[in-house]
């Protein structure tokens, strides 16, 4: 377990690419900070509609768990089967020490979330894309370019359908 928690400790330093490369953010967000409040965004919605909140935790917070070991990544950098491929496997090695029962749910509820094949996964997914859009104006709002940061948003607003979320934007 040592060695895990070491391992996504790594996220913490992770710094979102994006912001970085296209926006020039000296402090830019890391990983963790993005999944924080994707987890907290997640459970108050989850918890609103009813959903399975442990689920959409769980979710939340293992959704970008690969890149404690493969990095962040921008839309387009690699093709997408070959991203998932990379990810699938850093997502076996962080995943290694664990009891064959909990490294299956785990990687279930990733696949889960790649595939948005559940009411849960779908919301972590848009609640997910509403993040960047927040953070994207945040970043803006501090004064960085704010042409390139609505990039950002209008790339992320099309994958976000549900009502309550719409809202927000």
């Amino acid at each position: 377990m040592l060695k895990f928690f070491s391992r996504i400790g790594r996220l913490k330093a992770e710094r979102r690419k994006g912001w970085v490369q296209k926006l020039r953010v000296k402090d830019a967000e890391s990983v963790a900070d993005h999944s924080f409040r994707v987890a907290l965004m997640s459970m108050v919605y989850s918890d609103l509609k009813g959903l399975d909140t442990a689920r959409v935790m769980k979710i939340a917070l293992l959704h970008d768990l690969p890149e404690a070991l493969v990095g962040d990544s921008m839309p387009g950098e690699l093709p997408r089967r070959a991203k998932l491929v990379k990810e699938r496997a850093a997502l076996a090695r962080l995943l290694k020490g664990f009891s064959s029962q909990l490294r299956s749910e785990y990687k279930d509820l990733w696949e889960e979330y790649v595939k948005g094949s559940t009411p849960e996964a779908d919301l972590v997914k848009q609640v997910d894309k509403l993040e960047l859009i927040l953070q994207a104006r945040e970043y803006a709002l501090r004064g960085y370019d704010a042409d390139v940061a609505n990039e950002f948003v209008e790339s992320a607003r099309s994958k976000i359908r549900d009502a309550d979320l719409l809202e927000i934007l």
